[in-house]
């Protein structure tokens, strides 16, 4: 953010906020805090801004890589169960009715977000004392020994309870590792270069709309393909099996990385989680504020292909394709926004997408419900898929930025973790609640309003308090 103070990497020692030494952004030559598309759009031999921007990525590639794939193993995992819910409820929670089924199937996809914050303190402080690779890693690990469990595990007409059983302890084996995956793979991009912060941290977001992409397609691919028999018979494991072979990629790639400069630079590693309890409860308010209209647009998104059927009548293959265009935006848009607000600042960004979200989020709601088409479910998600990528590019690095380097993935993990369980895990039963009180289609738009005002009031109490 211009007018900030960002952080060279030379270390000294960790006295109050900061693990490396301060300069103010304001009194830096220009060309010293030109972003990375700054230095790829600005004037000059194309060689020389191609060689500049190479040299600069090289030694980064590995860590943007495999946090990057990292990150959408984990979503992907966590998405493909809520599409197979209603297979899995039949499979391993039997019962005397298919909704009593798919009602515990769906509180054990519940279950992952109520864990998270408890992932996020336990590797949240194991990241801000022994690394921030060390814990991606485990995230790593973690995620994939979950996916695996729920990959192989026999149903329960082969082995009774134990079925269920497993699928519930996978399930909160997946939520530790996505509690502690977003801070620990968040602090590790924002701290691969602090003048390029916005572009590595906006990967965070954009490889969750990769994650998207993979499992909106994975869905249309599976029951495109297979009959309803074929995949109860087995052919649901295959997504499983899939998000497998992502694991050892990003495995590989986390190990041959480097540690962040940032975190080498660190003295003083006493218990980030007391510290965040006791000194930083604004900070961790406001970087929990910032989180609410993320995760609120993030899982509307994931609400809208069933909202496309069940209320507006539309065929399933269409809601798939929204939801693909929404994930491919985010793919492409995140990271760009994430470099432009290198140079021009996150807060005025951040403000303006979230201003839009309040002003257009109704509008948008109301002129789907009265037109109910195809085309128009494809312009509502890809006008909420432009605004949410917008104000998602610069949200990684300005949540990195409020907290200390000491501190930073505990105060990262909490917070979103703590935010995803109360705004996110509740949001489909929220807007399903409003749909039904308020006779309205158009009802959905009310939690995004609010989720836009919540994350507006945040970013207002970050400039005024100037964390």
């Amino acid at each position: 953010m211009v007018g900030r103070q960002l952080s060279e990497t030379a270390a000294v020692p960790d006295e109050g906020w900061s693990a490396v030494a301060q300069f103010d952004i304001s009194k830096t030559p220009q060309h010293g805090r030109q972003s990375l598309l700054g230095q790829i759009f600005s004037p000059g031999p194309l060689a020389n801004k191609s060689n500049t921007v190479s040299a600069a990525l090289r030694p980064r590639w590995r860590a943007l890589a495999a946090a990057s794939l990292g990150n959408a193993l984990e979503w992907y995992d966590f998405v493909i169960y809520g599409y197979l819910a209603t297979t899995i409820s039949r499979l391993f929670f039997p019962s005397k009715s298919e909704l009593e089924s798919l009602l515990i199937a769906l509180a054990t996809f519940g279950i992952t977000f109520f864990i998270r914050p408890l992932g996020g303190i336990l590797l949240g402080a194991f990241a801000d004392r022994h690394g921030r690779k060390a814990a991606f890693m485990a995230t790593i690990g973690l995620m994939m020994l979950g996916t695996a469990m729920i990959a192989v595990v026999p149903t329960y007409a082969a082995i009774g309870p134990l079925a269920p059983i497993a699928i519930v302890v996978a399930r909160l084996v997946q939520g530790i590792s996505a509690g502690g995956g977003f801070g620990s793979a968040t602090a590790f991009l924002a701290e691969q270069d602090p003048r390029w912060r916005g572009f590595f941290a906006s990967w965070q977001f954009a490889s969750q709309g990769l994650t998207t992409v993979i499992a909106a397609a994975a869905g249309a691919v599976l029951t495109g393909m297979l009959s309803t028999e074929q995949i109860e018979a087995g052919g649901w494991r295959i997504p499983f099996m899939f998000g497998l072979l992502i694991g050892p990629v990003a495995y590989y790639l986390g190990r041959h990385a480097d540690e962040t400069a940032e975190f080498q630079a660190l003295r003083d590693r006493r218990s980030p989680f007391l510290e965040a309890l006791s000194d930083a409860k604004m900070r961790m308010a406001v970087s929990l504020g910032t989180v609410v209209l993320c995760t609120v647009l993030t899982y509307t998104t994931l609400f809208m292909p069933g909202y496309a059927v069940r209320q507006l009548g539309l065929p399933q293959a269409g809601s798939f394709l929204a939801t693909l265009l929404s994930g491919a935006i985010q793919i492409v848009v995140v990271p760009i926004i994430g470099a432009i607000s290198d140079r021009c600042g996150r807060w005025p960004i951040m403000v303006g997408a979230s201003c839009a979200a309040l002003a257009l989020s109704y509008p948008l709601f109301v002129w789907l419900a009265a037109v109910p088409t195809l085309s128009t479910l494809l312009a509502v998600q890809g006008v909420m898929g432009i605004v949410g990528a917008i104000y998602l590019g610069p949200l990684a690095a300005l949540m990195s930025e409020i907290f200390p380097t000491r501190m930073r993935t505990t105060g990262l993990a909490i917070s979103y973790s703590v935010c995803v369980a109360i705004f996110g895990g509740f949001a489909p039963f929220i807007n399903a609640w409003l749909i039904s009180v308020t006779s309205s289609n158009v009802a959905p738009s009310f939690y995004l309003t609010v989720a836009a005002a919540i994350s507006l009031a945040a970013l207002v109490t970050q400039r005024r308090l100037n964390l």
